[in-house]
């Protein structure tokens, strides 16, 4: 049988980590998922889906993502039932999570959060037309392509740079 879900949405709060009695972790979240098409009004619907994910899983997506936080999920669709206090069966469908992907990089969910959850680009600057980011600027025929700068840009340091083995990353 397949019981495959993948989804890509945006985190609708903070995920909620919690510990089961055995120590291991559990967190809840609820992904908001676009859907294909708009509504009458021009604006994009989404749906709301219930997931869970478990053990280091849980702990790692926990510490990394937050509210806003687009993300990449797949996992398996799963139905479960309990009683509630008042001795009503309530009906559970979530998504266990089985892998992840973060799709913002964190710079930019941060920005999302100064922002208030909506994230605004900046507007290009203009760029200098005397200096082209380290390349001169073209003379004469305004669509000319600037023509390198080819200087060491490390000539004028004065000094070597010490880098040992323990150093890189390989």
């Amino acid at each position: 049988m397949i019981n495959n879900v993948v989804l890509v949405g945006r985190l609708t709060r903070d995920p909620d980590l919690r510990s089961t009695g055995s120590g291991i972790s559990v967190a809840s979240f609820t992904l908001a998922v676009d859907r294909n098409y708009s509504n009458k009004q021009g604006q994009r619907e989404a749906d709301f889906i219930n997931c869970v994910i478990w053990r280091k899983g849980a702990e790692v997506f926990s510490n990394y993502t937050s509210k806003g936080s687009l993300v990449g999920i797949q996992g398996r669709l799963q139905t479960r039932t309990y009683e509630d206090k008042d001795g009503k069966t309530v009906y559970v469908t979530e998504v266990v999570v089985n892998d992840f992907s973060f799709l913002d990089t964190r710079r930019r969910n941060d920005a999302d959060q100064a922002n208030g959850g909506s994230f605004a680009p900046q507007a290009p600057s203009a760029p200098n037309t005397n200096n082209f980011g380290g390349m001169s600027a073209p003379s004469g025929n305004n669509n000319a392509a600037p023509a390198p700068n080819n200087e060491d840009p490390f000539k004028d340091s004065g000094s070597t740079i010490e880098i040992s083995d323990n150093d890189l990353p390989f």
